[in-house]
């Protein structure tokens, strides 16, 4: 792991001269200035220090996150403070993600449960599914079978369930830590009855089934990238961000499987991160059809299944 340049700083005790610091606003403040003086890493929760700083506080504080802003004048009690400086000591001394000292993570509405055994969820895929993924089938109504591949924590699926209420839904793992998580999550959004766990690679282990959405959101950053990220992103399992020498390697065998796995109608979607000049280079035969997001990334890709059929991969 690639030490950052204030590894032997944050040895140093971080907190000096906070006796004046009273309020829920006087520890806000401090925490977004150490964010910055410690080069945190920021982009597994939010990417504005403000932002996650005040929704660490809030959780730490057991306060609600659409707290009145009344809440900064608040003068702290001592084992309120207590609290606050152990979240923030393991923030920014030991690089624990906000999400796994909170033990959860949020996707827009939805909340997750998560700890070290599975990726922190974030994906474009919160703004694809009910904003362009039905434009791209026949008829969404008749959507009976759907599958998430790469499941992780479980999120993907749930907000297909949720997208189509009438759809059973399939949730495919390598990592047995991770179904762990998933499973938690299934029962908490009580979705256990119509999501099917299964712990394979891509669908090597999955019973034969031709479904109308394949959909992934799968490790695709090249091992050499995955070496050089901050800290904070080494907490998190490696098999959840690792995608070989090019990122591609899980992305290939997911398109070679699907070709027998989708419906006459179906589709493939696949967010790709910074991969998409590779994925136009490589899979260009396939007619990827990039999907707007609202930031400009477009990095989640279409595959008609016609044209996955014919082409030679």
């Amino acid at each position: 792991m690639k030490k950052s340049p204030n590894a032997l700083a944050r040895r140093k005790p971080l907190f000096t001269r906070t006796a004046q610091l009273v309020t829920f606003d006087d520890w806000l403040q401090l925490a977004v200035e150490l964010y910055a003086r410690e080069e945190v890493a920021l982009g597994q929760v939010t990417d504005i220090a403000q932002d996650e700083a005040l929704y660490l506080l809030l959780r730490t504080l057991d306060l609600p996150l659409d707290s009145d802003p009344s809440v900064l004048d608040c003068k702290l009690t001592k084992k309120e403070i207590a609290a606050v400086k152990a979240a923030l000591q393991r923030r920014i001394v030991d690089r624990v993600p906000a999400a796994y000292i909170t033990r959860e993570a949020f996707l827009g509405e939805h909340r997750f449960y998560v700890d070290e055994r599975t990726i922190i969820p974030r994906s474009y895929f919160l703004e694809i599914i009910p904003q362009q993924l039905n434009d791209w089938l026949p008829d969404p109504k008749k959507v009976r079978h759907v599958v998430d591949v790469c499941t992780g924590s479980g999120c993907l699926a749930i907000l297909l369930a949720d997208h189509f209420p009438k759809a059973k839904v399939d949730a495919v793992e390598l990592s047995t830590d991770a179904l762990e998580v998933a499973e938690i999550n299934l029962k908490e959004h009580k979705l256990a009855h119509r999501i099917k766990l299964f712990e394979s690679d891509v669908f090597d282990a999955v019973p034969k089934q031709k479904y109308d959405v394949i959909l992934s959101n799968p490790p695709y950053e090249p091992s050499a990238h995955v070496d050089g990220l901050p800290e904070e992103f080494h907490r998190e399992p490696r098999m959840s961000l690792d995608g070989g020498k090019d990122g591609l390697d899980i992305i290939r065998k997911l398109l070679r499987q699907s070709r027998d796995r989708l419906q006459p109608h179906g589709i493939v979607l696949i967010e790709v991160g910074g991969l998409r000049e590779a994925m136009d280079k490589e899979f260009g035969k396939l007619d990827l059809h990039w999907l707007h997001t609202e930031d400009g990334a477009d990095c989640v890709c279409v595959i008609n299944a016609k044209r996955l059929k014919v082409a030679k991969l």
